[in-house]
């Protein structure tokens, strides 16, 4: 994948290349190739929002995890309860397609699906993007499980996981051609915080994370020893 000049091609996982270094990559380019002022916008972003707190206060262990039903990326309605009735679930929440930390999870997330399936879980993504756009994410990336649609940030405002981007950050987003409103179906211009939970078969919360910084993600492998 191109993004603003930044290579991220992903051909699968590189051999003892982790999440964290693939995301240190993306960090390198942007540095490089982004405007110092343009990062400065994002930074002071993302300072205000850990100064918020929100973070230390989403859903936390031990919590029953709000039921959902939602549809995928070809429209048709995915249930929690379904999922859950034939094991733990992983529930990767993302920003969107435009964002390359995202992406770069998502694929680490295909690439790494079969030690997930073997633990005997389910794995689904959600984001506010519309259907469409899931789709696209899903043909693009070559996604092999559930892209799910939540459409106004309804699930995961239950997960406390929603903030809205600030008047600057969103005059940034505009003039690179981020456009929330036409990816999202709404103009609230909100956004999840970057989150993985795992919640086990009685639906209650045994993993949580989630990063005021969306340059962070956890690394899978510490997702998998959830689900032990």
């Amino acid at each position: 994948m191109k993004w603003r000049g930044i290579s991220t091609e992903q051909d699968g996982v590189r051999p003892g290349v982790s999440l964290y270094q693939r995301l240190t990559e993306i960090k390198a380019g942007i540095a490089q190739y982004v405007r110092p002022e343009n990062q400065a916008v994002n930074e002071r972003a993302t300072a205000e929002l850990k100064a918020s707190g929100i973070a230390d206060r989403i859903l936390p262990v031990g919590s029953k995890a709000p039921e959902f039903d939602l549809p995928d990326q070809n429209g048709k309605m995915v249930s929690s309860a379904d999922l859950l009735a034939e094991g733990p679930l992983v529930i990767d929440f993302y920003r969107g397609r435009w964002c390359p930390f995202c992406v770069t999870e998502l694929e680490t997330y295909r690439d790494l699906l079969r030690e997930i399936e073997e633990a005997g879980a389910t794995l689904v993504a959600i984001s506010p993007q519309i259907v469409r756009h899931s789709a696209f994410t899903t043909d693009q990336h070559k996604l092999r499980f559930p892209v799910l649609s939540d459409e106004g940030n309804k699930l995961a405002r239950q997960f406390g996981l929603v903030y809205r981007v600030p008047e600057y950050q969103e005059q940034l987003f505009r003039s690179v051609f981020i456009n929330l409103p036409k990816t999202n179906g709404d103009e609230s211009w909100e956004l999840p915080l970057p989150a993985t939970y795992v919640i086990d078969g009685d639906g209650t919360v045994v993993y949580a994370k989630a990063f005021a910084d969306y340059m962070e993600r956890p690394e899978v492998e510490e997702v998998l020893e959830a689900l032990v």
